[in-house]
């Protein structure tokens, strides 16, 4: 039987009476596009009672990957049908280029997910966040055992990288900072107005908007704020430099990476935090007296002396520490998740989101704490 003849290119085979099938191929085979000659070929491993397929090749001149891609398919087919193939008679690269394909397995082996029990899953859940915990904690100690040596002994630190966390996260955070607490005290400001104008009170809104920015709303809008700037940027260095194996270069060298690394960017924020509190914390009285001054009629020194009367030492000085521990948080959790970032791209992007995700949880958990805390001794 003759399928097709061209001028350079032929295919014929033969099915004998025992189920042997030879395929024999002369000619070019260079750019094969003849689509219903390939799938009458691919249809041969169905032939009933077919036991064996030769394949002959003698009369093959020029080729390419068409024709190999014709004989994959072929082999693939017969091997489903457990049809044995003898290549013996294809041109030496043939039989190796398809023996190679044939050998590789192109889908990596299935592998059966173990269904474990709720109680399992949840015990390795737990070891897990407590092995996480645990190395949290070992980090942390290790960061403020830095601290130390800072003010009692020599510590390995460049005073250039801490004046560029400085000026990083100090006046140049500042316009942010001042526009976000801005609008917070306005939105305080306008939202206060509208409960307190139903008894008539609407001038209390200035000692609302006061304490409320002044106590804890200024620290925690600027710890988020410095979370999402500060603290990302510090996990995307950090974990850049763990990328192209510098924070290795650093530990074969003997330099300790949290002198290096964490000291001077912890100092930086724990200065500036405090100062960028005050700031935000004005800058919110001003967006309330927004609303005080144009909404609520009232007169700006009638405003801003309800806004001073409302305040006191205690207040500011509870703001301010707020803005210290932030500080501390926000640069703790950057430079965690930046040194024990992975060693590719991806695991870059994923150390800068979970250091932006765990600085804002630990500002809110810390928030809390010092509330209650406050709350239970009266201050």
């Amino acid at each position: 039987m003759k399928m097709e003849q061209a001028a350079t290119r032929q295919i014929r085979y033969s099915l004998s009476e025992s189920g042997l099938l030879e395929i024999s191929f002369q000619g070019d085979f260079l750019h094969y596009e003849h689509l219903e000659e390939l799938e009458e070929i691919q249809k041969l491993p169905e032939t009933p009672l077919l036991k064996k397929i030769i394949l002959k090749g003698e009369g093959i001149q020029k080729w390419d990957s068409t024709l190999l891609v014709i004989l994959y398919d072929l082999a693939q087919k017969a091997g489903e049908k457990k049809i044995p193939v003898k290549t013996d008679n294809l041109p030496e690269g043939i039989q190796n280029l398809l023996n190679l394909a044939l050998t590789v397995k192109r889908r990596p082996p299935e592998t059966e997910e173990k269904k474990e029990s709720f109680l399992t899953r949840w015990g390795e859940e737990t070891l897990n966040k407590y092995a996480a915990l645990k190395k949290g904690a070992a980090f942390t100690g290790t960061a403020f055992k830095s601290i130390g040596r800072f003010f009692t002994s020599s510590v390995v630190m460049r005073p250039v990288d801490f004046l560029f966390a400085l000026q990083d996260c100090g006046y140049k955070a500042l316009p942010i900072v001042a526009v976000i607490s801005f609008m917070v005290g306005l939105i305080f400001g306008f939202v206060g107005s509208m409960q307190l104008k139903l008894f008539g009170a609407q001038i209390y809104v200035a000692s609302l908007v006061a304490i409320a920015m002044v106590r804890v709303m200024g620290a925690v809008m600027t710890g988020i704020i410095m979370a999402g700037r500060t603290g990302a940027s510090y996990a995307a260095t950090i974990g850049t430099m763990q990328v192209n194996e510098e924070v290795d270069a650093l530990k074969t060298m003997g330099i300790p990476v949290t002198d290096f690394l964490l000291l001077p960017r912890m100092l930086a924020l724990m200065l500036t935090m405090p100062l960028l509190t005050v700031f935000s914390d004005l800058f919110g009285i001003m967006g309330g007296s927004v609303v005080g001054i144009f909404l609520l009629d009232l007169s700006p020194v009638e405003y801003w002396n309800y806004s001073i009367n409302a305040l006191n030492l205690k207040n500011f000085l509870i703001g301010v520490f707020h803005g210290f521990v932030f500080g501390c948080v926000i640069a703790l959790c950057g430079c965690y998740y930046g040194i024990y970032c992975g060693k590719d791209a991806d695991s870059v992007g994923k150390a800068t989101t979970n250091a932006v995700v765990a600085s804002i949880v630990w500002i809110i958990i810390c928030t809390a704490i010092i509330t209650v805390f406050c709350e239970v001794f009266g201050i």
